[in-house]
């Protein structure tokens, strides 16, 4: 099958590549010429495990090609996926001006059925606007169909996550429509969820919000246990247990970030304003989320007692592991924040500190874990990087002036690290 993929981001470029491991044809199209360059060079403009090689071997097969011109992707192709961005306003309103654009665009090329398909993660009611702009802007009276089929990807697992997904959500208004998206997915092996376009909307910005949801929770249920003496390690086992709860996402820490659970939330609570729902959870949710931050810095100027002046070592900029991803990143709160108390920063990402470097003025990157360690008054974890997991502890306590790791992401256990001579304190144990 033709398929042609509009924005060369994160989703659409994943996407594509996946599309094309499966043997279909796909044309991926930017408007930004400069990457399209670089993409031709096999230069990606992110860090995903594995996407590389996927995009090398399709490319090279013919299978996988880009261009800068929506008409050139459009001619040919029988579904076309939008997968720009929705970035958000001040006032957490999904920005769908780039989805608007490209409605357009599309319509004026328009020449035959093609199914038009939301990729991007839109509000409800998104999909009668795409199929409004369309019919607005289109030349000739061809037919079209539009369709929703939200992305599921998680941020260093992506490639795994489109080939052997938990579902396929397809939002439909017509049976020419799914039988074109069942046949575009016949091979990966998943149910394949068939609603109307605003239920598959609102799954998707349900689905995340649940999520944001459960951390927000067992990470209150961490502060209670912190004042309880109780380990959240254990409450959080004998809850997942449980088949109605799970154990996914019952990790306490510092808090979600990321380009989708902030921006998807905030969404979420503005679309149930705009219909008249004061969605109370939700903004309860995100301002748990937004405090485990602060009390994450505020453990640490506990434990030093005086921050100013102090050096401190942050393990972990990206917002998740297995990932370069500085959008919405707890680590830029917390050393924005322990930097204006007048600590001096080093910090360490294994992949994030090319996109951390212009973000994060006046801190120190290291080639290393242990350069980050070395005369460190504390060395805090912000991301849980399994070379983290596995460092040489006794060598990062000869190399601090001070052997004081304060760990947002529970990566240890106390009792080893006491036994090894570490002031050691983490969240909810």
């Amino acid at each position: 099958m033709n398929v042609c993929i509009i924005g060369v981001g994160y989703v659409g470029l994943v996407t594509g590549a996946c599309f094309a491991d499966l043997g279909h044809r796909v044309i991926c199209v930017d408007n930004d010429r400069k990457k399209i360059e670089s993409l031709k060079k096999f230069k990606i403009p992110f860090y995903e495990k594995g996407l590389n090689e996927v995009v090398r071997r399709n490319v090279n097969s013919g299978r996988l090609s880009f261009a800068s011109a929506i008409k050139e992707g459009v001619k040919d192709s029988l579904v076309i996926f939008i997968c720009v961005g929705t970035p958000p306003r001040p006032n957490g309103e999904a920005d769908l001006s780039y989805v608007e654009n490209v409605a357009m665009e599309i319509a004026r090329n328009l020449t035959s059925y093609h199914l038009v398909v939301e990729k991007s993660t839109v509000p409800v009611e998104t999909g009668k606007w795409v199929e409004h702009t369309i019919k607005t802007n289109i030349r000739k009276h061809v037919k079209f169909d539009v369709a929703s089929n939200p992305e599921f990807l998680r941020e260093g697992t992506a490639i795994h996550d489109f080939l052997y997904p938990d579902r396929i959500v397809i939002g439909v208004e017509t049976k020419r429509a799914e039988e074109t998206l069942r046949e575009l997915y016949k091979k990966v092996k998943a149910e394949i969820v068939v609603t109307d376009i605003k239920s598959a909307e609102l799954i998707k910005h349900a689905s995340n919000s649940f999520l944001a949801a459960k951390i927000s929770f067992i990470n209150s249920v961490a502060n209670i246990c912190e004042r309880t003496g109780a380990d959240i390690t254990k409450v959080a086992h004998g809850m997942g247990l449980d088949p109605r709860i799970g154990r996914s996402f019952l990790q306490s820490g510092i808090g979600y970030g990321g380009s989708c659970f902030p921006k998807d939330v905030d969404a979420f609570m503005h679309i149930s304003g705009k219909l008249g729902y004061d969605f109370a959870l939700l903004k309860a949710v995100r301002k748990a989320n937004e405090e485990q931050r602060v009390l994450f810095v505020k453990k640490i100027e506990e434990s030093l007692w005086i921050v100013k002046g102090k050096t401190i070592g942050i393990l972990g900029l990206s917002f998740k592991p297995e990932t370069d991803d500085m959008r919405q990143a707890p680590s830029i709160d917390i050393i924005n924040s322990l930097m204006n108390a007048g600590a001096k920063i080093k910090a360490y990402d294994p992949k994030a500190m090319p996109k951390a470097r212009p973000i994060l003025k006046g801190v120190k990157f290291c080639k290393d874990a242990y350069e980050a360690a070395r005369q460190s008054d504390c060395l805090a974890i912000v991301t849980e990087w399994h070379e983290f997991k596995v460092m040489d502890l006794k060598r990062v306590k000869k190399l601090m002036k001070n052997p004081l790791i304060v760990d947002g992401r529970n990566v240890f256990d106390p009792k080893e690290m006491k036994r090894l001579g570490f002031r050691y304190i983490s969240m909810g144990r």
